[in-house]
């Protein structure tokens, strides 16, 4: 029988790249999708050397609208069905949002919320007509409240929060899922690529890639809406869930401005 694909947008480093060897790991063959082409082809031949896994790789700059509609097609494609698709692919920025440049801003929103829409969509017909597969979208803990000092980013996560979890419910009894994944600090490049100055937050707080991973891959196959690894993380989102926006918004504020002296 044929192993079942996986397609992982983002493979290239940090929780793109864990969920490729998660999912290898897990008896998946791949199609590893990401804008590095030589960083892929090394991903390839680890991952084919280690598990044995059927390795294709993709490069792609998914702001892109020619190169998105590529791994759309990739994903449309009948003959050998992408099972699950893992729409990790997007970056953050820093700083006031009247001083950013609009234009990277607008690329932010266009990898993290046009082409993860783009892809969930391309991908889903396929799925639903077998009645099997998913998924996953890789969100973020700042999805459950207004982040000053990364504001645009936050937005994007909670669209891609929104957005996964009402295709949940749409998807209730099809026999496909759709999760979104909501990390928090994660030891990636993420950070560094983002500007964002790191060196103040506690060792504790602090996840890797590969735990983030299998706590999702866990509560994907457990049927699951939402997954936020770590329970000082789940705290966090439930507290700021719960309290009013306004108090939330004012303690993120609070926050910022004192990193910031």
């Amino acid at each position: 029988m044929a192993r079942p694909l996986a397609l992982v947008t983002g493979a290239s480093a940090g929780i793109g790249n864990a969920f490729a060897h998660g999912l290898a790991q897990r008896g998946y063959d791949l199609v590893v999708v990401a804008r590095d082409t030589a960083r892929l082809d090394a991903l390839a031949k680890e991952l084919e050397g280690a598990n044995d896994a059927t390795t294709e790789v993709l490069t792609a700059d998914l702001s892109d609208v020619g190169q998105l509609a590529t791994v759309e097609a990739r994903l449309a494609d009948a003959d050998r069905p992408v099972e699950l698709l893992v729409n990790n692919a997007g970056f953050g920025t820093a700083g006031h949002f009247k001083d950013l440049p609009l234009d990277r801003e607008v690329q932010e929103i266009a990898l993290n919320v046009v082409a993860l829409t783009r892809l969930t969509h391309a991908a889903l017909p396929n799925m639903v007509e077998r009645r099997a597969g998913g998924v996953l979208n890789v969100a973020s803990i700042a999805a459950y409240q207004p982040t000053p000092g990364n504001a645009t980013y936050g937005a994007t996560k909670a669209f891609v929060h929104s957005l996964s979890q009402g295709i949940h419910e749409e998807l209730r009894g099809t026999g496909v899922n759709c999760m979104v994944l909501c990390p928090g600090f994660t030891r990636t490049e993420f950070q560094q690529r983002a500007g964002v100055d790191s060196s103040g937050v506690p060792d504790f707080l602090w996840q890797e890639a590969s735990t983030v991973v299998d706590f999702a891959l866990k509560a994907f196959a457990k049927g699951k809406a939402v997954c936020v690894p770590g329970s000082l993380n789940r705290a966090t989102a439930g507290f700021s869930a719960t309290v009013p926006s306004g108090v939330s918004r004012r303690i993120a504020g609070v926050i910022v401005k004192r990193a910031e002296k």
